[in-house]
């Protein structure tokens, strides 16, 4: 089964996604990417975090698993706090070579919470669920959740 790790990032009411223009479809996801065989969840949020923003950040803390059908399997989610710098791919980052062909493009960007709702996300059932405790607080037990990502 696929794993993956990703990452909520909020500064000044805004979070950090990544901008998704594909072949002529645009939606927004967090930030983050598969787990490589071997390696740890917390391991691939660092790299992910490092290559598709280069923002440093601490206290990561597990608070969603999302279980999402093939091709996409389990999603860790990780709420992040956020300690610096300018979302801007890595210069090595896989996305900036895909970016170089024009038709499907990775941005990493600070998007307002007050335009979440307003934007195609990955998955909505996420988005509900930031909507919802970026208001109210985060969970402090993990919380588990299936969701159809079309």
């Amino acid at each position: 089964m696929k794993r993956a790790a990703r990452a909520i990032i909020i500064k000044d009411d805004n979070i950090l996604v990544m901008r998704r223009d594909k072949f002529g479809r645009q939606y927004f996801i967090l930030i983050g990417g598969q787990v490589h065989l071997g390696e740890s969840l917390e391991h691939a949020l660092l790299r992910e975090i490092h290559f598709e923003t280069m923002v440093r950040t601490a206290n990561h803390k597990l608070v969603y698993i999302e279980h999402a059908e093939a091709p996409y399997g389990d999603q860790y989610i990780y709420l992040c706090e956020y300690i610096s710098g300018v979302p801007v791919l890595h210069p090595e980052a896989g996305e900036r070579q895909i970016n170089a062909g024009g038709d499907n493009t990775y941005t990493p960007l600070w998007l307002p919470l007050s335009q979440l709702d307003n934007v195609a996300f990955r998955s909505e059932k996420l988005k509900r669920k930031l909507l919802r405790h970026t208001q109210q607080g985060f969970p402090t037990i993990v919380q588990e959740f299936s969701s159809t990502i079309d």
